[in-house]
């Protein structure tokens, strides 16, 4: 467990070094972020304790830097909104516990991504009052968003979405794998042996 949670702490540093670079030029940086694959595995892999406070602890720990960095709030609706989509995606990872496996993880990883693009983009039309709240403003909302906050479309933010929660997804995999080999090893190891 101790290499995956090196990379939860690795991940905040991520997303904060980027979300720093995306505003000094790096837009393919855009939504290219842990947070949804570490929900995930959190949940499929972690201690009961840890399932649920460490992507959220995540969370609020790059936000709170980010925010701060920015001028923004902390709490505004649109962080819940993202708190919220987390939790769902956890909660797949709580259904795949006991069958944990890249074969389980790596397409709940697609359709984690697929949830909070869903979530986050319908809120964006519902609550801004720049989207024509019909199909149109809706399909605007998942396809190129609002041209005032950002020069990259929304199905870029999906599409680095989706490979960022694939990578991310498959280096929590390797690294529990590597922690547990490590621990079969140590206890082999501790085993007495007879003659």
């Amino acid at each position: 467990m101790i290499p995956a949670l090196l990379l939860v702490f690795s991940a905040v540093a991520y997303r904060v070094t980027s979300g720093l670079l995306i505003h000094s030029g790096a837009s393919w940086l855009s939504n290219f972020a842990p947070l949804a694959a570490i929900a995930l595995c959190s949940a499929a892999y972690f201690p009961k304790k840890y399932k649920f406070a460490v992507p959220f602890v995540t969370l609020f720990i790059s936000d709170a830097v980010l925010n701060f960095r920015y001028g923004a709030p902390l709490l505004d609706p649109q962080i819940l909104c993202r708190y919220l989509a987390l939790a769902l995606i956890g909660c797949i990872g709580l259904l795949l516990q006991n069958r944990a496996s890249l074969k389980t993880l790596l397409p709940a990883s697609v359709v984690g991504s697929t949830i909070f693009y869903g979530i986050t983009n319908a809120f964006s039309w519902l609550s801004d009052p720049g989207y024509a709240k019909n199909l149109a403003g809706l399909v605007q909302a998942v396809t190129v968003g609002l041209p005032q906050y950002s020069a990259t479309p929304s199905w870029m933010f999906f599409r680095n979405s989706l490979l960022s929660d694939l990578v991310f997804t498959l280096l929590f995999i390797v690294c529990m794998n590597l922690g547990r080999s490590a621990e079969r090893s140590r206890a082999r190891a501790a085993v007495p042996r007879t003659a």
